[in-house]
């Protein structure tokens, strides 16, 4: 957003020493062990999954992925169309489906270029390329904007009105320094080995610039992707999803920036611990939550592979897999009479003779304490 208003605040950018950030290691070593087992965890779960549940873990991470991360900056996409697209590019759909290209599919092009081309140099050129992919139109919304360049002069200002007040919560450096300034962060990615510091720093960085008229949480999001990727030398780094968690906590996103990048005054502007720590909590809490994903997979995968052969129709397949799928501790309530009514949508009489006969097959098992009316089933992990 672009303004005139007086500048209030000392930017993080204004310090003398800027961009020579520092952090305190004592405070973030923790974190970045239990982000290392995480990511260990991750790798063991790929060894006990198939192509086909890998491939579906992927695209379930890159769809939540694309529409968290346009969601943060206020853009919703089609989640069908972005899913269609996604499947396309995993090989999981034919190109048939596909007559007319859509902007969803540009945005699934930039996530996977970040996730499978980690290791090419970061650029300019690159950088204005997923601009134009994200605007070939020109436009945001109904404004036109500089695609696959600089922003314009004049001010470029995070600012919020409420009871007729006005605050700037971030100003931008100004558009006379953004080719030394971005210059200097390629530079910097392109020669500093891929950390977890790297990633934070990464993020952080490229925001503060805001060299773009429009989608700069964007195009940091894909470039904090690259250094993530790179770590994990694979692109497992899309089995799960940063940006469905920094959407999930934008209170705290934009908290942090703010605490950070001079909205709230510190006694060492170049400190960024602030912002390293809820970075790297962010991350943790993506990873936990894709392992917990991954768990279930492979506990599905586990049971099917015990009842390949238990000859069950297709109402108890689907009520099983809902069960399976979100995991049936999950299953709020467990598996009653009524709720199988409901997701086989059948009569009350097949869903007894069907609950009956996974009983005998050792699919579910009856909760204890449970009897009559009050009877709950749960999955028979075997």
């Amino acid at each position: 957003m672009k303004n005139n208003s007086t500048k209030q605040n000392q930017w993080i950018w204004e310090d003398e020493n800027y961009p020579n950030f520092t952090y305190n290691r004592n405070i973030l070593d923790p974190l970045l062990q239990k982000i290392t087992i995480e990511q260990g965890k991750l790798i063991a779960f790929l060894s006990l999954m198939n192509e086909e549940n890998i491939k579906q873990t992927q695209l379930n991470a890159l769809e939540n992925e694309i529409i968290s991360s346009c969601a943060i900056e206020g853009e919703v996409l089609n989640r069908h169309s972005v899913r269609s697209s996604i499947k396309k590019k995993l090989g999981l759909e034919s190109d048939t489906h596909y007559m007319n290209k859509l902007k969803e599919d540009n945005y699934v092009d930039i996530l996977i270029d970040a996730n499978t081309n980690y290791n090419e140099k970061l650029s300019l050129d690159k950088i204005f390329t997923w601009h134009r992919a994200m605007f070939e139109k020109g436009y945001s919304n109904f404004s036109k904007i500089n695609v696959g360049a600089f922003r314009d002069d004049g001010l470029m200002q995070i600012v919020s009105t409420n009871y007729n007040k006005e605050t700037v919560y971030y100003e931008a450096p100004p558009r006379d320094t953004l080719e030394h300034d971005v210059e200097d962060f390629i530079k910097w990615y392109n020669n500093t080995p891929s950390t977890l510091i790297k990633a934070a720093i990464t993020h952080l960085w490229f925001v503060i610039i805001h060299p773009l008229d429009d989608g700069n949480g964007r195009i940091t999001r894909a470039i904090t992707d690259m250094v993530l990727s790179k770590i994990e030398n694979s692109s497992f780094s899309k089995l799960y999803t940063m940006s469905k968690s920094i959407n999930d906590d934008r209170k705290g996103y934009y908290n942090a920036l703010e605490e950070t990048t001079g909205y709230i005054k510190n006694k060492d502007p170049l400190d960024i611990t602030f912002w390293c720590e809820w970075f790297l909590s962010t991350l943790y809490k993506s990873l936990l939550e894709a392992s917990k994903s991954l768990n279930y997979i492979v506990e599905k995968t586990k049971f099917w592979d015990i009842h390949k052969n238990s000859d069950l129709n297709t109402r108890q397949i689907k009520v099983l897999n809902k069960i399976l799928d979100i995991g049936s501790e999950n299953f709020i309530g467990d598996l009653s009479k009524k709720k199988y009514i409901t997701i086989a949508d059948t009569t009350p009489a097949t869903a007894s003779r069907d609950i009956s006969d996974l009983l005998e097959k050792n699919c579910i098992k009856q909760k204890e304490n449970t009897s009559g009316r009050s009877t709950r089933y749960i999955i028979n992990k075997r």
